[in-house]
């Protein structure tokens, strides 16, 4: 009886146990374009006592490519949680 009630315990603990941490989002942009003459520019965001599940959607959904219409060129911004 001992053993289900410290196993109870101790499973109502982990279930309280917060999974919310700072979370860090690195970003980094670069372009094709040859005025920029290959400048990639490297930015880190934190977010605050977050869940990693919503930390790695929120800093995901910051990438994207374009591709400019008249000139050609790439831009990227690739965002992934270190």
């Amino acid at each position: 009886m001992k053993k289900i009630t410290y196993l109870s315990i101790v499973l109502a603990g982990l279930a309280f146990a917060s999974c919310k941490k700072d979370r860090v989002c690195e970003c980094t942009w670069s372009t094709t374009d040859p005025a920029a003459a290959g400048f990639t520019q490297t930015e880190e965001t934190t977010y605050k006592k977050v869940k990693k599940s919503v930390a790695v959607e929120n800093c995901e959904s910051i990438s994207y490519q374009t591709t400019a219409p008249v000139a050609g060129f790439i831009t990227t911004n690739d965002c992934k949680l270190k």
